[in-house]
C-alpha cells in the first residue's frame, strides 16, 4: 500500500519544461503521461465461503502528471483510482472500507451545511454507486465514520458491508457519500470502479483483459505548487467562509489520475469502461478523426444490441460501455475530445497512440445481440409521482437546489411497496440540467416533454407544450442517472425489490448534493388497509 512516499516534490525531468505552472493550464504539456490502470482488489481472505476484503482509506501524495509537484490527496488504498474490484454476478462479498483519514481535512469545509455543522472533517462512508444492495451497506449519508470507528453517523450499522452483487453485469463504481463533504472527498480522490461480471460477458467474446480498460474522467484544478485548488467562496459575495459553491468547475482534464495522458494501443478492438465521475461537469465524447465508435452497455449492464455513435454525453456519475475499432488507423494518433467544450484545453480528454504491434489475430468480437430484451410495463406502476426540481436561497443568501422543494432534514414523503413499479415524472424547473441518481434501482427512461414552467410554479397545473421525446439512443439501456433537462418533465420507471428500509435519491452534481438537493425515500412492506369500522370475524 502506498502511504504518503518520502521524495522529491519537485519532478526535475529533463522533458518537463521550466515554465509548467500547475495552475496555468496552458502551460502544461499535454500527452507525456501514460494512462495508468487501477489494480484489480484482492480479497484478505475467506469468510464463510464470501470473498472478505479490507481497504482503507489514507491521506497520500499522488502525482498528477509528470511536471507536477506530488499533490495531497485522499485514496482508497493510497491510490487514485482506488483499487478496481472485479466480482461475479450472484457471488456475495464482504467489504471493510477502514477510514485511516486524518480528523482534519486539507479543503474547504463548510461548516454551515447539514452533517458538517458539529462533526470531524475526516468522515467517511462508501456508497457503491449502481447497486442492488441492502440500505446498511448501501453508504448511506449519515452512515459516516471516522478513524477506527470512533464516531459514527446515526444511520451507521455495520462495519462489514456486504454486496450480493445480485443485478446484470454491469459498470459500477464506488465513492464517497458523507452527508455535507462528499464533494470535497470525492474530489479529493475517494473514488474507484467496481464491474460485475457473468458467464454471458465471456460467450460474447467482447474485449478483454488488457483490451478492456475502464476509463475514469474527473476535471481538476491545481495551485501554483500542485497541491490541489478547490474554492473556499463562491464568485458573489457571502458572509460565509468557507462556503460551499453552487458549481465547480476545473481546468484541466484527469483521467485515472493523470492530467491528459496517451495510451499505446494496437490496431484492433479494445472496449472501454468510462465514467464521468466529476463534481459537476458534463462531458460529450467524440474522437478527433470523427471515427464512430459502439456502445455496448450504460448504467446497468449490457443493451440488446450494440448501437454505432460518433458521440455521446455524460453527466455526473454517468457512464457507458463503448468498442472502439483501431484496426484500420496503425500508426495515427486520435484524441478523445469533450465536444460539450471548445476550449484547447477543457476541450481535450485522452490520445490514443495507434503503435503496439498486433499480439496475434484479434478474435474478440461485436456481437448483433448482446443481452435478452427486456422492460418494466407501464401499465403495471402502482404509482405515478410528480417530482421537483427547484431553487431558493439559503438563510445566507446562497443559491439552493431543492427535490420537492424539501430539504434533507424533512420527513420522509415516499414509500415504495417492496416489489412495486413506480414511474417518477421529474419536473425540472430551474434553468439548468441536474443528474438525478436513485439508490437501490436502475430505471428506464421513459421521455421527456417540455411543459409550462411559469404556470406550474403559480398555480401547480401541469400543461405540457410539446410533444413526448424518446430518450437520446445512448441512453435506452439500464440507468440509475438521469439527465433532467430544465424546462421538461423526465419520465422514468423503475422496480423496488429484493430490500426494504431507507434509501436516498439526489442530483449528482456534488456541490448541489452537500447543499440539500438529496432526499429520503423508504421501500415498505406490502401494507393491506385495515377497516376499522368491519366487525371482527368470529
Amino acid at each position: 500500500m502506498n502511504r504518503i512516499e518520502k521524495r522529491p516534490l519537485w519532478c526535475s525531468n529533463d522533458d518537463c519544461p521550466v515554465d509548467v505552472n500547475p495552475a496555468n493550464p496552458a502551460t502544461i504539456p499535454k500527452f507525456v503521461d501514460e494512462l495508468p490502470v487501477a489494480p484489480i482488489a484482492r480479497p484478505k481472505c475467506d469468510a464463510d465461503g464470501k470473498d472478505y476484503y479490507e481497504v482503507e482509506m489514507v491521506e497520500t501524495l499522488h502525482r498528477f502528471h509528470k511536471c507536477f509537484p506530488c499533490s495531497k490527496v485522499w485514496a482508497y488504498d493510497g491510490i487514485c483510482p482506488g483499487p478496481t474490484f472485479e466480482v461475479f454476478r450472484d457471488q456475495t462479498i464482504l467489504v471493510k472500507w477502514k477510514n485511516c483519514l486524518p480528523l482534519k481535512h486539507f479543503l474547504p469545509v463548510d461548516h454551515t451545511l447539514h452533517g458538517a455543522i458539529d462533526t470531524f472533517d475526516g468522515r467517511s462512508v462508501v456508497h457503491l454507486h449502481g447497486a442492488n444492495v441492502d440500505p446498511a451497506s448501501d453508504g448511506a449519508p449519515e452512515a459516516w465514520f471516522t478513524r477506527e470507528f470512533e464516531l459514527t453517523g446515526k444511520s451507521f450499522k455495520r462495519k462489514v458491508y456486504e454486496y450480493t452483487n445480485h443485478q446484470q453485469a454491469a459498470t459500477l463504481w464506488y465513492h464517497d457519500h458523507s452527508l455535507g463533504i462528499t464533494r470535497l472527498n470525492v474530489y479529493a480522490g475517494l473514488a474507484g470502479f467496481y464491474l460485475i461480471r457473468d458467464t454471458l460477458e465471456k460467450r460474447l467474446k467482447l474485449p478483454s483483459g488488457p483490451y478492456e480498460i475502464p476509463i475514469m474522467i474527473q476535471d481538476k484544478s491545481f495551485n501554483a505548487d500542485g497541491s490541489l485548488f478547490y474554492p473556499d467562496a463562491p464568485p458573489f459575495p457571502v458572509s460565509v467562509k468557507p462556503s460551499v459553491v453552487p458549481a465547480f468547475i476545473g481546468n484541466t482534464i484527469a483521467v485515472n489520475g493523470k492530467v491528459w495522458p496517451y495510451l499505446e494501443v494496437e490496431p484492433r478492438k479494445y472496449r472501454f469502461r468510462i465514467l464521468n465521475a466529476s463534481n459537476t461537469r458534463g462531458y460529450t465524447l467524440r474522437l478527433s478523426n470523427g471515427q464512430s465508435y459502439y456502445q455496448i452497455g450504460t448504467d446497468g449492464g449490457l443493451l440488446h444490441h450494440p448501437v454505432e455513435l460518433t458521440s455521446i454525453e455524460l453527466e455526473p456519475a454517468e457512464r457507458t460501455d463503448i468498442i472502439i475499432d483501431f484496426s484500420a488507423l496503425e500508426g495515427q494518433s486520435i484524441t478523445l475530445l469533450n465536444a460539450a467544450d471548445p476550449s484547447p484545453n477543457t476541450g481535450v480528454i485522452l490520445q490514443f497512440r495507434v503503435v503496439l504491434p498486433l499480439k496475434g489475430t484479434d478474435h474478440s468480437q461485436l456481437p448483433e445481440e448482446l443481452y435478452p430484451m427486456d422492460h418494466l410495463d407501464e401499465a403495471m406502476a402502482a404509482k405515478h409521482r410528480t417530482m421537483t426540481l427547484s431553487a431558493t436561497t439559503d438563510e445566507y443568501g446562497r443559491p439552493m437546489l431543492l427535490l420537492n422543494n424539501m430539504m434533507w432534514q424533512d420527513p420522509v414523503t415516499e414509500k415504495p411497496e417492496l416489489d412495486s413499479i413506480e414511474t417518477w415524472n421529474i419536473l425540472n424547473l430551474t434553468n439548468f440540467p441536474h443528474p438525478i441518481h436513485v439508490h437501490l434501482v436502475q430505471f428506464r427512461i421513459l421521455d421527456r416533454r417540455r411543459f409550462n414552467v411559469q404556470l406550474y410554479q403559480q398555480q401547480g397545473i401541469l400543461e405540457y407544450i410539446g410533444p413526448a421525446v424518446e430518450p437520446e439512443i445512448y441512453e435506452r439501456g439500464w440507468k440509475d442517472t438521469v439527465k433532467a433537462e430544465p424546462g421538461m418533465a423526465n419520465r422514468i420507471i423503475m422496480h423496488f425489490k429484493d430490500h426494504i428500509g431507507q434509501f436516498v435519491w439526489h442530483c449528482h452534481i456534488l456541490e448541489h448534493e452537500d447543499h440539500d438537493m438529496m432526499r429520503p425515500f423508504n421501500v415498505v412492506e406490502d401494507c393491506v388497509p385495515v377497516d376499522i369500522h368491519k366487525e371482527p370475524s368470529e
